[in-house]
């Protein structure tokens, strides 16, 4: 059968490649076509990659108005590609700013939808509930309490798991020792707090500063933060400055598992963290009036998926407007070896790894698009 697949960050070119392997094991004749990354590209073809998520990726409000000329250009190039390969399914991964048009777009041609990595409208937008129902013929769930949320919202999803298992082991197990990651970027041999502030420029700006403050606290411990690649280092140093904080880039995983605790901004690398088994903190600095309203825009209690998967404030979140650390500091020094929270914590991340279900969650993901497929192509048949 043929497969069209559209991701549009890192992420999601992550997950789609294990999606590729698992629909490729579960259907031999699998033919795909996609928009996504390098990922993608070495488990698909590079020959069946149209566009690669550099081109597309923008965010925040600024940059999306910028480039509105552009994405609707590729809007209708996608289109067009998506209608000349004529897939038996169309499979959405995350990136729903693009994605909830194609779906409007695919169901109204009659092609069939699959979903995979709900938009997280459970959060935010919930509006978006009403066109998902319309437009989306199968949505794959990864997080267990979506079940429950998108049944109550007439959607009936398939949750066979949380692909981030499988790719946490996979790197894992490629990862050199925490001694050899120490010498190859001359850190000591004091324990180290990893600093995950985020992978967008503005996330930098607004918590990183509020690390360097708290890094101050604590000399006996030294603060990393783990970079990404296409942010250039000079905007870390600059909100880094007075302090002594280490940066290495691309080694997020590298500097978890060589660190004692960490300091995370919510998102993915909440979850990343607690499955590595490493004691975290929940930092997020936003606008003050932002922080009045989040109880009335926010439809979740908690912003870290820790929290959300398990139903309790497991790992504290910290959201505020100034740059207070002093909650901060209470809270990490409870985290940190021979700190009063950090067993519980861990028995908490035990209990999450149970919820968030065992390896191998892309293929069974994918058994169940090939059996959704192939059970429709029989009933057009009789």
């Amino acid at each position: 059968m043929n497969y069209y697949l559209i991701a549009g960050e890192p992420s999601g070119d992550l997950h789609g490649a294990n999606l590729m392997r698992g629909l490729r094991a579960a259907d031999p004749e699998a033919r795909f076509r996609f928009w996504g990354g390098d990922r993608m590209a070495a488990e698909g073809g590079a020959g069946n990659l149209a566009k690669h998520y550099r081109e597309t990726s923008f965010f925040g409000i600024v940059q999306v108005l910028r480039n509105l000329r552009t994405i609707r250009r590729q809007m209708r190039e996608c289109r067009d590609d998506v209608a000349r390969f004529a897939p038996d399914a169309l499979i959405l991964i995350d990136y729903p700013g693009f994605n909830m048009q194609m779906a409007e777009w695919a169901h109204a041609q009659g092609i069939r939808v699959f979903y995979y990595i709900a938009p997280k409208v459970w959060a935010w937008r919930e509006y978006r509930v009403k066109a998902m129902r319309r437009c989306i013929d199968r949505l794959f769930v990864i997080f267990p309490f979506e079940r429950g949320y998108f049944r109550s919202k007439g959607i009936e999803p398939v949750f066979e798991g949380n692909p981030l298992v499988d790719a946490i082991a996979a790197r894992c197990a490629a990862l050199p020792p925490a001694e050899e990651f120490r010498r190859r970027h001359g850190l000591d041999d004091r324990p180290i707090v990893a600093l995950l502030a985020g992978s967008r420029r503005g996330e930098i700006r607004d918590n990183l500063p509020l690390m360097a403050a708290l890094s101050k606290r604590f000399p006996d411990r030294q603060f990393v933060v783990a970079g990404v690649s296409w942010l250039d280092r000079a905007l870390y140093e600059r909100y880094a400055a007075g302090s002594d904080i280490r940066y290495v880039c691309d080694e997020t995983y590298e500097t978890l598992r060589a660190a004692e605790a960490a300091v995370v901004t919510s998102g993915t690398a909440t979850l990343e963290t607690a499955l590595l088994g490493i004691p975290e903190v929940v930092v997020y600095r936003t606008l003050w009036f932002q922080v009045k309203l989040q109880p009335y825009v926010l439809k979740v209690p908690w912003v870290s998926l820790v929290n959300l998967n398990l139903g309790r404030e497991a790992v504290t979140e910290i959201i505020q407007s100034d740059l207070s650390v002093d909650r901060a500091e209470r809270e990490l020094r409870a985290i940190v070896a021979g700190g009063a929270k950090r067993g519980r914590m861990l028995a908490d991340f035990d209990e999450l790894r149970a919820v968030i279900g065992g390896p191998g969650a892309s293929e069974r993901f994918a058994r169940r698009m090939v059996e959704e497929l192939s059970n429709e192509k029989l009933k057009m048949k009789n």
